[in-house]
């Protein structure tokens, strides 16, 4: 959706302006969409894994969730590293938009005292360090996760600062001012209110020295192939050599991510990265679904930040049968992300082990849109129906913890696991999105049919 020219400052209000200018923001535009002044085309898309600024984003949570909805998408879950934070805002603005919503994290993980331990999974930059998600938290939940990664942050912040100086040795032979971590990037960042800081906040701090240094254009292209000795792609070169362009930063950052950060990145160590076991058995506990995030070996990134690489397809069914031992319940992925022979295969894996399937694309970048063409195709249509009975599971164990859908209580717990998401997607759609927590009637058709 193109958003008329007069309301696009209160649009850039969500994500740009103070807490109450975003709250005002968002009634505003509810009111303009009930009076037909803004509409959209709706169609069947989700997207489970979009990032705000309370990991690392051009949007808020408010924000995240109108171009969720002005993109014609019927649910959106927020998915940051290693924060719930932006949970509340996100659940009000897709209430008030009216679309569904899910909440999750994502973390890094050591898979150390594994049968894969010391491999590389999903991670361009580390060995035996995996990204995972926590997903379809409750919302009686969020204080508890919070509180669970507060440490994660702490140690990470650690290590963030030890990386900023290290930059800064890196760029002191350049002529480019010195960064300060809490003027560069902890500004830019959520972490004052339980958001993470990420090396893309680094990242985005370097990139505005080099913008300040040299300006937009040419001359940035010059520097990151002559000094930096980053191969740019034409289409890359074509970005930074646009000085109109209104992505430049993301544009700029995200090339330095896939060919530049390990100059200066430290290897995370185990207390930031938690034992596999510890995070599955946090998320088990608290009645939301640990997901693996399956990678599969990169020949082009959609998103510009990683390299042609290997991950877990030499390995993979070693890798399902372990993370299923584990006590994993979902498989997560990306269609853009992987050939059809590899989603065939983990979709048979998925099968094999009963996880659940969960799709999204994760966002992070203002080039980036929302939609996720690929989930309609037919053999990926049923990640539609997996969203469903996620938003579904997510608001009944708030209820009900008896009603998640992986508890041995459930009422419906000896049906197929395909069984209870079928009827769980049913009650998804079923629940009303300006009332997420009217949720009686529904209850009952679950303990009824269980029974």
């Amino acid at each position: 959706m193109v958003v008329p020219g007069k309301y696009t400052g209160l649009v850039k209000q969500l994500s740009q302006g103070s807490v109450e200018e975003r709250k005002l923001s968002l009634i505003t535009i509810a009111e303009l969409i009930e009076s037909n002044c803004l509409s959209r085309v709706a169609n069947e898309e989700v997207n489970n894994h979009v990032h705000t600024t309370y990991s690392f984003s051009p949007y808020s949570p408010y924000g995240a969730a109108f171009a969720a909805w002005s993109d014609g998408l019927q649910a959106v879950g927020l998915m940051d590293h290693d924060s719930v934070s932006g949970a509340e805002d996100m659940l009000e603005a897709c209430r008030v938009l009216n679309i569904a919503s899910t909440i999750g994290f994502e973390i890094r993980v050591n898979f150390s005292g594994t049968s894969i331990e010391g491999l590389r999974t999903n991670n361009p930059d580390s060995v035996n360090i995996s990204y995972i998600t926590v997903q379809g938290i409750p919302a009686g939940k969020f204080k508890i996760v919070e509180d669970f990664l507060a440490p994660v942050n702490v140690k990470r912040n650690i290590r963030n600062r030890k990386e900023v100086d290290s930059l800064n040795k890196l760029i002191a032979g350049h002529g480019i001012e010195k960064i300060d971590f809490e003027k560069d990037v902890l500004r830019q960042s959520m972490s004052a209110f339980g958001g993470s800081v990420t090396e893309r906040h680094i990242l985005a701090a370097l990139s505005e020295k080099l913008i300040d240094k040299f300006g937009k254009g040419v001359q940035i292209v010059n520097f990151l192939e002559n000094e930096f000795h980053i191969e740019l792609s034409e289409s890359v070169k074509g970005f930074l050599s646009d000085k109109d362009n209104p992505h430049y930063l993301y544009d700029l950052l995200g090339t330095m991510k896939g060919d530049f950060l390990l100059e200066f990145f430290i290897q995370p160590d185990e207390e930031e990265c938690l034992p596999v076991s510890k995070v599955v058995e946090f998320a088990n506990s608290i009645g939301a679904i640990p997901a693996y995030s399956y990678l599969g070996d990169v020949a082009m990134s959609p998103t510009g930040d990683k390299k042609a690489q290997a991950f877990e397809d030499s390995f993979l069914d070693e890798l399902m049968e372990e993370v299923k031992r584990i006590g994993f319940k979902a498989v997560t992925y990306m269609p853009p992300r992987n050939t059809r022979a590899q989603l065939d295969r983990i979709q048979t894996l998925c099968r094999k082990y009963d996880f659940m399937e969960i799709s999204g694309v994760d966002i992070n970048s203002s080039r980036q849109i929302f939609n996720c063409p690929p989930i309609l195709e037919e053999k990926n249509r049923h990640l539609i129906d997996s969203t469903w009975a996620l938003i579904a599971h997510e608001k009944l164990t708030d209820k009900d913890e008896t009603l998640s859908l992986f508890s041995k209580r459930n009422p419906m717990a000896n049906l197929p696991l395909q069984e209870r998401i079928d009827f769980y997607s049913k009650i998804g759609r079923d629940i009303d999105k300006k009332n997420p927590g009217k949720l009686e009637n529904l209850i009952k058709k679950v303990y009824d049919y269980g029974n």
